[in-house]
């Protein structure tokens, strides 16, 4: 039963043009002539957003215009609950692909709209390059809430789409500067460069010039000298790399910036801390009676001192 497919499949790798990678995805594409959605890298690929977050946009991108994609609507057709659902949708509205826009109605109610956008760069782009002369007519809405994901919104002047994304002339933070060691020797600059030296062994993509190692190997020795396995390092260097991977330095020093492990806990530091001494007030030997009671000196107890006072003030 599987000798067709698997015929299909092998006709199919000898049409690839180029030669085959060794190891990693091969992929085979056929070309779609009906029900299909253009997704972009920018989000397929997004660095920060989870995959969730990632299928959910997908999935709204591909909805019919009109489509609810409010949390229970889309519940009730995805196998995922409504918790995860919020929380992907949260996401997709703090990186501008969902936002919120308040309109105005003819017969004068607001109604909020949920509008799904494909590029919130570029959606950005062109508002700020050209303004609308005037805004569109608004159908009248059967309920209060109403969501849509149309393919290039333009909300009235009265109410203006706020961008979630930094416009593309906004200044670039600086960004911070690679860890170093306390002390480079030798020995640790030497580690340091073959195992940045030995990545492309590991994942193809990885491979570095010399001026590339030189400039990142008192970041992997602040790794090193931090106790941290070669191991550990290797495995955080090359774990899930973007594809197609076009400045691998640049990869390797944000990555060796930001996951730096903090330095081992010394033996002194994980100790219990050590219990408050309680002053405890000896006992003395009360000079008059002889009956011990606790004093921080010498003295009477306080029955002496109370009989004692008395006559002491009638004889003075």
């Amino acid at each position: 039963m599987d000798t067709p497919q698997n015929t299909a499949l092998m006709r199919a790798l000898t049409e690839l043009p180029g030669p085959l990678p060794a190891r990693g995805v091969i992929h085979i594409a056929t070309r779609h002539t009906d029900r299909f959605t253009v997704v972009g890298n920018h989000l397929a690929q997004h660095p920060t957003l989870s995959t969730t977050a990632v299928g959910l946009a997908v999935r709204i991108q591909s909805l019919p215009q009109g489509t609810e994609i409010g949390i229970k609507a889309l519940a009730a057709r995805l196998p995922e609950g409504e918790k995860l659902i919020a929380a992907a949708l949260r996401e997709l509205e703090a990186h501008g692909y969902l936002q919120r826009a308040r309109t105005r109605l003819p017969n004068g109610r607001i109604v909020t709209r949920t509008v799904f956008c494909n590029q919130p760069t570029a959606l950005l782009r062109a508002r700020v390059a050209v303004r609308p002369p005037a805004p569109p007519q608004v159908p009248a809405l059967p309920d209060v809430q109403q969501e849509q994901a149309p393919e290039a919104p333009a909300p009235p002047d009265h109410a203006p789409f706020v961008a979630l994304v930094p416009p593309p002339t906004a200044p670039r933070q600086p960004s911070p500067p690679l860890p170093q060691p306390r002390e480079l020797t030798a020995e640790l600059d030497r580690a340091a460069t073959a195992l940045l030296s030995d990545l492309r062994r590991h994942a193809p993509q990885l491979v570095l010039s010399e001026n590339d190692i030189r400039q990142l190997a008192p970041a992997v020795a602040a790794w090193l000298e931090r106790d941290t396995h070669p191991d550990t390092i290797r495995h955080t260097l090359t774990n899930d790399l973007p594809q197609p991977l076009r400045h691998p330095a640049k990869l390797l020093k944000h990555r060796l910036t930001v996951l730096l492990p903090p330095p081992l806990p010394g033996a002194d530091d994980l100790a219990a801390p050590a219990r408050p001494r309680i002053a405890v007030t000896p006992f003395q030997t009360c000079d008059g009676c002889e009956r011990a009671f606790r004093a921080p000196t010498p003295g009477h107890c306080r029955d002496c001192r109370n009989a004692h006072g008395p006559a002491q003030a009638a004889a003075a």
